[in-house]
């Protein structure tokens, strides 16, 4: 099945060359030897600019070339793939404008636009020091000047080009009292301040992503006109709110991205590895080690494509299919991370001694992804505060039957994003969710005529009535408010999870029949990815489950093909660029 947003994808992978290869600019050498000596990867972000990404964090309303969310997902999982140090310092730029993309005006926007096209990096400024993800805490105040503008005074701490960045989106107290109505959004661009006005903190180590900008600004009695006012005064919080929905679920990108690259890394160390004389590939609970993990990538990949798609589709529902995608990508990305190291060995921590310690930097790198945008904690906590509503529509079965089908369905046409669509709470639950009894019902018409998708039907029967029972749990949280309990988290945890399950079902069966045409049809043939997946999200909801080797071995055998013929192991085709090299062989046609 030939996809655009992959095609897209393909040509800023072919764009960037061979990362295998020491003289690209964006090789993996290069990416270690940045992270190094902490040094921003600037060269590697105009090769980006070069090519014109910059332009994919605008949407086309605004004159930009963002015409799905699918898109920017394909493309920043490409950069992630190769180094999550130069898509977060970079795709740092997106998440500094999607409030005026949400909530800001015309002029704004067009104005934002041309800087982000002129590749001006943009900043989004939400945490203080002294507060974290406590929003409603902040400390930065904007004082009327007397003439109708403000004057700005206080710090924002760990923030992601702030030092780098020349236009920021500040989230600011211009009500002394502050409160949900006390916030407001302003657009300050550095430029038009003196240097009596604001400081750049100094840059903050940390260990992973070395050479971002991870940072923060003071500023002191920064005049910033009135018209800097994104949206209106005092709606701060509910317009950062509904910007998280959107980056949230961008999050997921960078995650998919490392989890690629662990993946693509442990396999080669398994061809080439030799343990009582035979290759790491060839022990079973190495292959099955392998195995497992391409079936999480697989999970996380159906997900991401589905919220992506739900943006447009779904929209009123992005409050839950954010946090879902927030919470769990990351998460599922940090246990494909861990398992893998298992298999690599001392190797996954030495820096020299295998892929020049890649695999390790990608550990390191990733633990952040988890605490953007709201960590996990916030995510789940911000699942059960919808348990109420969630469980009512469930009960009524409500839904949007025609916006599920086209999130689900890879050929349907989406139209552009309307921000005015988000909102802060889902009144009608889950569409995904809603979606299950008949995508089960589709998988059990299909295995009347197909044996080999009989497997798949008992995991989706089983997924079916754990969702009930979730269901059930989430009643007797509903009402949790202030101290929320241990167990309704692990309630939130469970939903999302069979949320994973819904959004796999209903991929496969919207499209079964047209990607199994298509280079990874294998993958789709018999319900092959479909099998592991399901078996994999109903194996974190703590179900004992039949053990499935054949269909593991079947996973592992089309990784493996993918990986000698230059693919990207994914749902949808997309070739690599170059060749690579495992331990001084190098085999045509592939890439890390």
């Amino acid at each position: 099945m030939d996809h655009a947003p992959y095609r897209l994808a393909e040509r800023l992978e072919a764009h960037l060359g061979d990362p295998a290869d020491p003289a690209t600019l964006f090789s993996a050498a290069r990416c270690v030897e940045l992270d190094e000596r902490e040094q921003f990867p600037a060269e590697l972000c105009e090769q980006l600019e070069a090519w014109g990404i910059q332009d994919y964090y605008v949407p086309v309303a605004h004159g930009g070339r963002l015409e799905s969310y699918e898109q920017l997902l394909q493309l920043i999982r490409t950069v992630a793939r190769r180094d999550l140090t130069v898509a977060i310092g970079h795709g740092k730029t997106y998440l500094g404008g999607v409030c005026v993309w949400t909530s800001g005006s015309a002029g704004q926007a067009a104005a934002l636009a041309a800087d982000i096209e002129a590749c001006v990096p943009v900043s989004l400024g939400l945490t203080e020091r002294a507060h974290g993800s406590d929003l409603l805490a902040g400390e930065l105040v904007a004082e009327p000047d007397g003439a109708g503008g403000y004057l700005v005074s206080g710090e924002k701490w760990l923030i992601n080009n702030a030092t780098r960045g020349s236009v920021l989106s500040l989230l600011t107290r211009t009500a002394e009292a502050g409160g949900p109505r006390g916030f407001s959004v302003l657009l300050v661009d550095k430029r038009t301040l003196g240097p009596e006005h604001y400081r750049c903190l100094d840059k903050i180590p940390t260990h992973g992503i070395r050479g971002a900008d991870i940072s923060g600004i003071a500023f002191d009695r920064a005049p910033v006109p009135a018209s800097a006012v994104v949206g209106a005064v005092g709606g701060g919080v509910e317009t950062v709110l509904k910007a998280l929905q959107l980056t949230r679920t961008m999050c997921a990108a960078l995650s998919l991205g490392a989890a690629d690259h662990a993946l693509t890394l442990a396999l080669d160390f398994a061809e080439q590895r030799e343990l009582y004389g035979r290759r790491l590939i060839d022990l079973p609970k190495a292959r099955r080690t392998l195995a497992d993990a391409a079936a999480d990538v697989l999970v996380g990949e159906a997900l991401a494509l589905v919220a992506s798609r739900s943006v447009h589709t779904l929209t009123s529902e992005l409050s839950i299919t954010a946090a879902v995608t927030k919470y769990l990508v990351p998460t599922g990305t940090e246990g494909v991370i861990a398992e893998l190291t298992r298999l690599l060995g001392a190797r996954a921590f030495l820096k020299d001694v295998y892929a020049g310690g890649m695999f390790q930097k990608i550990d390191r790198d990733h633990r952040i992804v988890g605490l953007f945008d709201g960590n996990t904690l916030v995510n789940l906590n911000s699942l059960i505060s919808q348990f109420r509503s969630l469980v009512r529509a469930y009960r009524r079965g409500l839904g949007d039957p025609a916006g599920a089908e086209a999130a689900f369905r890879l050929a349907a046409p989406q139209s552009e994003l309307d921000p005015g669509r988000l909102s802060l709470v889902a009144r009608h639950g889950s569409s995904v969710i809603a979606s299950l009894p008949g995508t089960v019902a589709a998988l059990r018409s299909a295995a009347a005529t197909e044996p080999a998708l009989k497997g798949a039907l008992a995991s989706a029967e089983r997924l079916q009535a754990r969702t009930a029972e979730v269901h059930d749990a989430m009643e007797r949280h509903q009402n949790a408010v202030g101290d929320v309990p241990v167990a309704a988290f692990e309630t939130a945890k469970q939903y999302a999870l069979c949320f994973a399950g819904a959004a796999c079902l209903g991929l496969w069966a919207h499209n079964r029949e047209e990607a199994a045409a298509g280079r990874t049809g294998r993958l789709w043939q018999d319900g092959r990815w479909l099998r592991p997946a399901l078996d994999r999200v109903l194996r974190r909801l703590g179900e004992t489950t039949p053990d499935d080797p054949e269909g593991y071995e079947e996973l592992l055998g089309l990784l493996r093909g993918s990986r000698a013929g230059g693919e990207l192991f994914s749902l949808l085709p997309l070739a690599l660029a170059g060749a690579r090299t495992t331990a001084g062989t190098t085999i045509e046609g592939a890439s890390c």
